[in-house]
């Protein structure tokens, strides 16, 4: 991937702490969060309580407030990558909200290291890149891609775009209103966890929304190699409920996915890249996912 191409975003900071409160909304585990999240929890029976808080309500009584930030190193490697893959969403999105007649707000994508203070509540880098909707925040510890090359063998630039370009869909989902009408949705009984549940639905649409922004920045830029796409799609098999249950606990639960299975989330990432068309992406009305 020509990373280099692309538009450095002002938008990336980095965390120097945070402040108290609670936080209500909930973190979006993003790329290996989950799989983290589900080792532990089989590991260390005594945190499954606050591990199934963050996949499920993901306050669990949280006390965070959103993270001070500071301006980044401009001449870091890893901050530049960064940089240039969230302006590239940020161009990418602002077109496809202005084609549509609506207005796109850049999303603060915030460094930290080993833990961070969110208006969602406090989190640790073992949960991997997330999104907060109530500061409107994407959250990730760098040493996260190191975790994708080693564990989920996806040492590939676009493969670590994929993972940026997710938690921004979740922010797309955030100013759609996708994310309270998940939440009316739940109020009235319909469930969160499972095969068809709402976080499965919300999670394939944010990988279809990645799809689609991989679909318009290559337009825009030309960027793509030969492996890249393949590369991204490998990382979305990787962290499928059904693949990461299995090696955490040995056995796969239908009744317990969060985020779908290896082949959905590859199936909704490609019909996202082979469309561009954010209308594909309706997940929640889809009879098959």
């Amino acid at each position: 991937m020509r990373w280099q191409k692309g538009r450095s975003s002002d938008n990336v900071v980095e965390s120097s702490g945070g402040g108290g409160g609670f936080g209500r909304g909930r973190i979006r585990l993003g790329l290996g969060g989950t799989i983290l999240a589900l080792v532990v929890a089989a590991v260390f029976p005594s945190t499954r309580g606050v591990i199934f808080g963050l996949l499920t309500d993901g306050d669990a009584g949280l006390a965070g407030g959103s993270a001070q930030v500071t301006q980044v190193d401009p001449n870091d490697p890893q901050v530049q990558f960064v940089s240039k893959i969230l302006g590239s969403t940020e161009d990418v999105w602002v077109a496809v909200f202005s084609a549509s007649g609506a207005a796109y707000k850049d999303p603060k994508l915030v460094l930290f290291h080993g833990s961070v203070s969110t208006a969602c509540g406090n989190a640790t880098a073992a949960v991997g890149p997330f999104y907060c909707p109530d500061d409107q925040r994407v959250y990730l510890d760098l040493d996260f891609f190191r975790e994708l090359a080693t564990r989920f063998h996806s040492d590939s630039d676009f493969a670590r775009a994929y993972v940026i370009a997710h938690e921004v869909g979740h922010h797309v989902q955030n100013l759609l209103g996708v994310m309270d009408m998940e939440k009316k949705l739940q109020a009235r009984g319909q469930p969160m966890e499972g095969a068809n549940g709402l976080s499965v639905r919300l999670e394939l649409q944010a990988d279809c929304l990645a799809g689609v922004w991989a679909n318009h920045s290559e337009q825009q830029l030309q960027w793509l190699q030969a492996g890249d796409v393949e590369a991204a799609l490998n990382a979305a098999s990787q962290i499928g409920d059904d693949t990461l249950q299995r090696e955490a606990r040995g056995t796969v639960v239908p009744d317990s996915f969060t985020h779908g299975s290896s082949a959905q989330r590859v199936r909704w990432f490609q019909t996202g890249f082979k469309s561009g068309n954010l209308g594909v992406c309706d997940t929640f009305n889809a009879q098959r996912l």
